[in-house]
Protein backbone atom coordinates (compact mmCIF):
# COMPACT_ATOMS: atom_id res chain seq x y z
CA UNK A 1 0.00 0.00 0.00
CA UNK A 2 3.10 2.17 0.34
CA UNK A 3 2.80 2.71 -3.45
CA UNK A 4 -1.18 3.77 -3.51
CA UNK A 5 -0.21 7.05 -0.90
CA UNK A 6 1.05 10.10 -2.75
CA UNK A 7 2.48 11.99 0.16
CA UNK A 8 4.58 10.60 3.38
CA UNK A 9 5.98 12.39 5.95
CA UNK A 10 7.78 10.88 9.05
CA UNK A 11 4.91 13.28 11.33
CA UNK A 12 3.88 11.64 14.61
CA UNK A 13 -0.07 10.47 15.04
CA UNK A 14 -0.11 13.58 17.46
CA UNK A 15 0.69 15.71 14.63
CA UNK A 16 -1.61 14.76 12.57
CA UNK A 17 -4.50 14.98 15.10
CA UNK A 18 -4.24 17.98 15.22
CA UNK A 19 -4.67 19.39 11.37
CA UNK A 20 -7.91 16.95 10.82
CA UNK A 21 -7.90 18.23 7.17
CA UNK A 22 -7.68 18.42 3.80
CA UNK A 23 -3.81 19.95 4.04
CA UNK A 24 -2.92 16.98 6.21
CA UNK A 25 -0.65 15.01 4.14
CA UNK A 26 1.30 12.66 6.54
CA UNK A 27 1.34 8.88 6.28
CA UNK A 28 1.28 7.44 9.78
CA UNK A 29 1.82 4.22 11.58
CA UNK A 30 -1.33 2.82 12.81
CA UNK A 31 -0.19 1.78 16.53
CA UNK A 32 2.64 2.90 19.09
CA UNK A 33 4.27 -0.68 18.90
CA UNK A 34 4.20 -0.37 14.62
CA UNK A 35 7.80 0.72 14.71
CA UNK A 36 8.60 -2.75 16.16
CA UNK A 37 7.16 -4.84 13.33
CA UNK A 38 8.78 -2.44 10.23
CA UNK A 39 10.93 -5.56 10.01
CA UNK A 40 8.04 -7.55 9.10
CA UNK A 41 6.00 -5.36 7.16
CA UNK A 42 7.64 -3.04 4.51
CA UNK A 43 7.00 0.61 5.25
CA UNK A 44 7.66 2.57 1.74
CA UNK A 45 6.54 5.72 1.19
CA UNK A 46 6.61 5.88 -2.47
CA UNK A 47 6.26 9.65 -3.34
CA UNK A 48 4.61 11.11 -6.61
CA UNK A 49 4.64 14.34 -8.18
CA UNK A 50 2.42 16.75 -7.31
CA UNK A 51 0.83 17.77 -10.36
CA UNK A 52 -2.16 17.32 -12.64
CA UNK A 53 -3.01 13.92 -14.82
CA UNK A 54 -2.32 14.36 -18.61
CA UNK A 55 -5.23 13.99 -20.08
CA UNK A 56 -3.81 12.40 -23.39
CA UNK A 57 -1.67 9.69 -21.28
CA UNK A 58 -4.96 7.57 -21.58
CA UNK A 59 -8.02 8.21 -23.07
CA UNK A 60 -9.59 6.88 -20.13
CA UNK A 61 -8.66 10.18 -17.96
CA UNK A 62 -11.10 12.11 -20.28
CA UNK A 63 -13.76 9.63 -21.06
CA UNK A 64 -14.17 9.02 -16.73
CA UNK A 65 -13.73 11.83 -15.89
CA UNK A 66 -17.52 12.12 -15.26
CA UNK A 67 -18.72 8.59 -14.61
CA UNK A 68 -22.01 9.85 -14.02
CA UNK A 69 -24.44 10.13 -10.82
CA UNK A 70 -23.60 7.25 -9.14
CA UNK A 71 -26.66 7.55 -5.96
CA UNK A 72 -29.02 6.44 -8.33
CA UNK A 73 -27.00 2.99 -8.06
CA UNK A 74 -27.87 2.45 -4.30
CA UNK A 75 -30.74 2.34 -2.48
CA UNK A 76 -29.77 2.92 1.89
CA UNK A 77 -30.77 1.39 4.25
CA UNK A 78 -31.04 4.58 6.37
CA UNK A 79 -29.84 8.22 5.76
CA UNK A 80 -26.20 7.66 7.04
CA UNK A 81 -25.52 3.71 7.41
CA UNK A 82 -22.80 2.32 4.93
CA UNK A 83 -24.15 -0.24 2.23
CA UNK A 84 -22.39 -3.63 2.13
CA UNK A 85 -21.59 -5.91 -0.73
CA UNK A 86 -24.25 -7.51 0.54
CA UNK A 87 -26.99 -5.28 -0.12
CA UNK A 88 -25.47 -2.51 -2.63
CA UNK A 89 -23.77 -2.53 -5.75
CA UNK A 90 -20.66 -0.51 -5.55
CA UNK A 91 -20.64 2.92 -7.80
CA UNK A 92 -18.35 2.79 -11.10
CA UNK A 93 -15.36 4.26 -10.11
CA UNK A 94 -11.61 4.73 -11.95
CA UNK A 95 -8.76 2.45 -10.15
CA UNK A 96 -5.47 2.41 -11.78
CA UNK A 97 -3.08 -0.30 -11.47
CA UNK A 98 0.49 -0.76 -12.41
CA UNK A 99 0.94 -4.44 -13.80
CA UNK A 100 4.35 -5.89 -14.75
CA UNK A 101 3.73 -6.15 -18.13
CA UNK A 102 6.40 -6.25 -20.92
CA UNK A 103 5.06 -6.99 -24.24
CA UNK A 104 1.56 -7.02 -26.51
CA UNK A 105 0.89 -10.42 -24.99
CA UNK A 106 0.60 -9.47 -21.95
CA UNK A 107 -1.83 -6.62 -22.35
CA UNK A 108 -3.91 -9.18 -24.11
CA UNK A 109 -3.66 -11.34 -21.00
CA UNK A 110 -4.58 -8.80 -18.80
CA UNK A 111 -7.50 -6.81 -20.92
CA UNK A 112 -9.17 -10.44 -21.46
CA UNK A 113 -9.15 -11.45 -17.82
CA UNK A 114 -10.24 -8.38 -16.35
CA UNK A 115 -13.07 -8.39 -19.08
CA UNK A 116 -14.20 -11.67 -17.67
CA UNK A 117 -15.05 -9.68 -14.34
CA UNK A 118 -18.06 -9.18 -12.85
CA UNK A 119 -18.75 -5.11 -12.96
CA UNK A 120 -15.56 -4.11 -15.01
CA UNK A 121 -17.09 -2.02 -17.50
CA UNK A 122 -13.75 -0.39 -19.77
CA UNK A 123 -10.29 -1.07 -19.50
CA UNK A 124 -7.49 0.59 -20.89
CA UNK A 125 -3.65 -0.85 -20.82
CA UNK A 126 -0.50 1.78 -21.05
CA UNK A 127 1.98 -0.63 -21.80
CA UNK A 128 5.09 2.00 -22.10
CA UNK A 129 4.68 2.97 -18.38
CA UNK A 130 2.65 -0.53 -17.27
CA UNK A 131 -0.55 1.03 -16.23
CA UNK A 132 -3.99 -0.46 -16.49
CA UNK A 133 -6.68 1.50 -15.67
CA UNK A 134 -10.25 -0.13 -14.93
CA UNK A 135 -13.46 1.77 -15.24
CA UNK A 136 -16.40 0.04 -13.10
CA UNK A 137 -18.31 -1.15 -9.64
CA UNK A 138 -15.63 -3.86 -9.10
CA UNK A 139 -14.24 -4.15 -5.69
CA UNK A 140 -10.86 -3.26 -5.18
CA UNK A 141 -9.69 -6.94 -3.96
CA UNK A 142 -11.85 -8.56 -7.06
CA UNK A 143 -9.67 -6.58 -9.32
CA UNK A 144 -6.72 -7.19 -7.63
CA UNK A 145 -7.12 -11.00 -7.85
CA UNK A 146 -8.02 -10.87 -11.50
CA UNK A 147 -4.81 -9.05 -11.82
CA UNK A 148 -2.30 -11.98 -10.18
CA UNK A 149 -4.24 -15.01 -12.01
CA UNK A 150 -3.04 -13.53 -14.74
CA UNK A 151 0.45 -14.59 -13.42
CA UNK A 152 1.74 -10.69 -13.50
CA UNK A 153 2.66 -8.64 -10.28
CA UNK A 154 -0.39 -5.93 -9.47
CA UNK A 155 0.13 -2.47 -7.40
CA UNK A 156 -2.82 -0.15 -7.09
CA UNK A 157 -1.46 3.22 -7.49
CA UNK A 158 -4.96 5.54 -7.93
CA UNK A 159 -8.21 5.54 -7.50
CA UNK A 160 -10.83 8.10 -7.66
CA UNK A 161 -12.91 10.27 -10.16
CA UNK A 162 -9.67 12.34 -12.13
CA UNK A 163 -9.88 15.98 -11.95
CA UNK A 164 -13.02 16.26 -9.96
CA UNK A 165 -11.53 16.60 -6.29
CA UNK A 166 -8.42 17.87 -4.82
CA UNK A 167 -8.25 14.86 -2.41
CA UNK A 168 -10.15 11.85 -4.20
CA UNK A 169 -8.80 9.35 -2.05
CA UNK A 170 -7.16 8.18 1.16
CA UNK A 171 -6.02 5.25 3.01
CA UNK A 172 -6.07 3.82 6.58
CA UNK A 173 -3.23 0.90 7.20
CA UNK A 174 -3.66 -1.51 10.29
CA UNK A 175 0.30 -2.73 10.90
CA UNK A 176 -0.40 -4.90 13.68
CA UNK A 177 0.84 -6.41 16.20
CA UNK A 178 -2.66 -8.06 16.07
CA UNK A 179 -4.53 -6.90 13.98
CA UNK A 180 -3.60 -5.84 10.05
CA UNK A 181 -5.83 -4.73 7.36
CA UNK A 182 -6.49 -1.80 4.88
CA UNK A 183 -9.10 0.56 4.49
CA UNK A 184 -9.78 2.45 1.11
CA UNK A 185 -11.66 5.68 0.75
CA UNK A 186 -12.51 7.16 -2.26
CA UNK A 187 -14.83 10.29 -3.31
CA UNK A 188 -17.33 9.25 -5.64
CA UNK A 189 -19.04 12.95 -5.23
CA UNK A 190 -19.93 15.54 -3.11
CA UNK A 191 -22.59 13.42 -1.91
CA UNK A 192 -21.21 9.48 -1.86
CA UNK A 193 -18.13 8.01 -0.89
CA UNK A 194 -16.81 4.30 -1.50
CA UNK A 195 -15.40 2.70 1.38
CA UNK A 196 -13.63 -1.16 0.98
CA UNK A 197 -11.20 -2.53 3.81
CA UNK A 198 -9.67 -6.03 4.82
CA UNK A 199 -8.46 -7.40 8.35
CA UNK A 200 -7.79 -9.97 9.77
CA UNK A 201 -6.12 -10.84 13.42
CA UNK A 202 -10.02 -10.75 14.47
CA UNK A 203 -12.13 -12.80 16.89
CA UNK A 204 -14.83 -14.34 15.31
CA UNK A 205 -17.74 -12.45 15.10
CA UNK A 206 -19.28 -9.22 14.34
CA UNK A 207 -17.05 -6.21 15.37
CA UNK A 208 -18.49 -2.68 15.14
CA UNK A 209 -15.78 0.25 13.31
CA UNK A 210 -15.72 3.62 12.84
CA UNK A 211 -14.05 6.94 11.84
CA UNK A 212 -13.20 8.56 14.90
CA UNK A 213 -12.29 12.53 15.24
CA UNK A 214 -8.44 12.38 16.71
CA UNK A 215 -5.47 10.91 14.96
CA UNK A 216 -4.45 10.79 18.09
CA UNK A 217 -2.69 7.20 19.09
CA UNK A 218 -0.74 7.36 21.85
CA UNK A 219 -3.09 5.45 24.10
CA UNK A 220 -4.38 3.51 20.82
CA UNK A 221 -8.09 3.90 20.00
CA UNK A 222 -8.69 5.52 23.75
CA UNK A 223 -6.96 8.57 22.36
CA UNK A 224 -8.77 9.32 19.13
CA UNK A 225 -12.24 10.87 20.29
CA UNK A 226 -15.21 10.48 20.09
CA UNK A 227 -16.78 9.02 16.58
CA UNK A 228 -16.21 11.65 13.75
CA UNK A 229 -19.57 13.72 13.24
CA UNK A 230 -19.77 17.32 11.86
CA UNK A 231 -21.42 19.81 13.40
CA UNK A 232 -24.25 19.78 10.93
CA UNK A 233 -25.56 16.55 11.51
CA UNK A 234 -25.94 16.82 15.33
CA UNK A 235 -29.47 15.91 15.09
CA UNK A 236 -29.06 12.59 13.54
CA UNK A 237 -28.98 9.58 15.97
CA UNK A 238 -26.21 8.00 14.42
CA UNK A 239 -22.89 10.18 13.83
CA UNK A 240 -21.76 10.61 10.27
CA UNK A 241 -18.64 8.07 11.24
CA UNK A 242 -20.27 5.50 12.56
CA UNK A 243 -19.62 2.19 9.88
CA UNK A 244 -21.64 -0.08 11.16
CA UNK A 245 -20.32 -3.61 11.23
CA UNK A 246 -17.11 -6.15 10.40
CA UNK A 247 -18.13 -9.65 10.42
CA UNK A 248 -15.06 -11.77 10.84
CA UNK A 249 -15.23 -15.19 9.98
CA UNK A 250 -13.48 -18.21 11.91
CA UNK A 251 -10.15 -17.14 10.46
CA UNK A 252 -10.75 -13.81 12.33
CA UNK A 253 -10.75 -12.42 8.90
CA UNK A 254 -13.39 -9.65 7.56
CA UNK A 255 -13.94 -7.59 4.22
CA UNK A 256 -16.11 -5.10 3.56
CA UNK A 257 -16.91 -3.11 0.57
CA UNK A 258 -20.00 -0.46 0.40
CA UNK A 259 -20.61 3.08 0.04
CA UNK A 260 -21.76 5.77 2.58
CA UNK A 261 -23.78 9.16 1.87
CA UNK A 262 -22.39 12.37 2.76
CA UNK A 263 -18.97 11.31 3.79
CA UNK A 264 -16.51 13.83 1.96
CA UNK A 265 -12.71 11.73 2.00
CA UNK A 266 -10.68 15.30 2.22
CA UNK A 267 -12.43 15.96 6.07
CA UNK A 268 -10.95 12.52 6.95
CA UNK A 269 -7.60 13.05 6.63
CA UNK A 270 -5.43 13.02 10.08
CA UNK A 271 -8.52 11.40 11.42
CA UNK A 272 -9.00 8.00 12.72
CA UNK A 273 -10.14 4.45 11.64
CA UNK A 274 -11.49 2.67 15.28
CA UNK A 275 -11.89 -1.33 15.53
CA UNK A 276 -14.17 -2.22 18.20
CA UNK A 277 -13.50 -5.48 20.22
CA UNK A 278 -17.86 -5.45 20.11
CA UNK A 279 -20.57 -4.94 17.49
CA UNK A 280 -21.96 -2.14 19.60
CA UNK A 281 -18.97 0.02 20.20
CA UNK A 282 -19.19 -0.24 24.35
CA UNK A 283 -15.25 -0.44 24.66
CA UNK A 284 -12.73 2.20 23.94
CA UNK A 285 -11.47 0.14 20.75
CA UNK A 286 -9.10 -2.52 19.89
CA UNK A 287 -6.87 -0.92 17.40
CA UNK A 288 -6.43 1.89 15.08
CA UNK A 289 -4.85 3.51 12.60
CA UNK A 290 -4.41 7.33 10.81
CA UNK A 291 -6.43 8.27 7.74
CA UNK A 292 -3.95 9.35 5.32
CA UNK A 293 -3.98 10.80 1.76
CA UNK A 294 -3.59 8.93 -1.00
CA UNK A 295 -2.96 8.79 -4.54
CA UNK A 296 -5.68 9.57 -6.96
CA UNK A 297 -5.97 8.79 -10.45
CA UNK A 298 -2.73 9.56 -12.82
CA UNK A 299 -1.00 10.98 -9.54
CA UNK A 300 1.79 8.24 -9.11
CA UNK A 301 3.44 6.52 -11.75
CA UNK A 302 6.57 6.51 -9.07
CA UNK A 303 8.54 2.95 -9.59
CA UNK A 304 10.80 3.78 -7.12
CA UNK A 305 11.20 4.26 -3.76
CA UNK A 306 12.78 7.76 -2.85
CA UNK A 307 14.03 6.81 0.39
CA UNK A 308 15.47 3.28 0.36
CA UNK A 309 15.92 2.71 -3.37
CA UNK A 310 12.98 -0.59 -3.34
CA UNK A 311 11.21 -0.77 -6.55
CA UNK A 312 7.45 -1.37 -6.76
CA UNK A 313 7.58 -5.07 -7.85
CA UNK A 314 9.42 -5.36 -4.50
CA UNK A 315 6.72 -4.01 -2.00
CA UNK A 316 4.18 -6.07 -0.01
CA UNK A 317 2.68 -9.06 -2.69
CA UNK A 318 -0.83 -7.59 -1.83
CA UNK A 319 -2.72 -4.41 -1.74
CA UNK A 320 -4.29 -5.26 1.29
CA UNK A 321 -1.74 -6.28 3.70
CA UNK A 322 -3.60 -8.83 6.09
CA UNK A 323 -1.26 -10.68 7.76
CA UNK A 324 2.19 -10.56 9.23
CA UNK A 325 5.06 -11.11 6.41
Amino acid sequence: MAFLRSVATSTTAIAASAIPAAFAISSLSSSPSSSSQSSKIPHLPFLSISQSPNPNRLGLLKTFANPGPALHMYAPTSQHNPSSQADAVLPDLLAEYMVDMKCEGCVNAVKNKLQTVNGVKNVEVDLSNQVVRIHGSTPVKTMTEALEQTGRKARLIGQGVPEEFLISAAVSEFKGPDIFGVVCLAQVNMELARIEANFSGLSPGKHGWSINELGDLTRGAASTGRVFNPTNEENNKQPLGDLGTLDANEKGEAHFSGVKEKLRVADLIGRSVVVYATEDKTDSGIAAAVVARSAGVGENYKKLCTCDGTTIWEASDRVFVTSKV
